[in-house]
């Protein structure tokens, strides 16, 4: 299993409405609308590195009010 965290920034007042949206995505664990350089934070996770590319590329990027993401994969060392 691969979790990770990703970053979002979203078009102005957008916040609210894209991490509810996220939440709903299967393999979304948390989604948070924050305050500073990025606007949600979200928690996901996948069976393998490829399928976590394809959720964030296939569902997470194709939510309406992004801009830009950032994909934080959680290592355990």
């Amino acid at each position: 299993m691969v979790q990770a965290y990703i970053l979002i920034q979203t078009e102005v007042g957008k916040a609210a409405a894209v991490a509810h949206e996220i939440s709903g995505i299967p393999g979304v664990t948390q989604a948070e609308d924050v305050t500073g350089p990025y606007d949600v934070i979200v928690r996901a996770e996948a069976r393998n590195v490829d399928e976590l590319g394809k959720l964030v590329v296939a569902q997470i990027q194709a939510v309406e009010g992004i801009t830009r993401t950032l994909t934080c994969p959680i290592v355990h060392i």
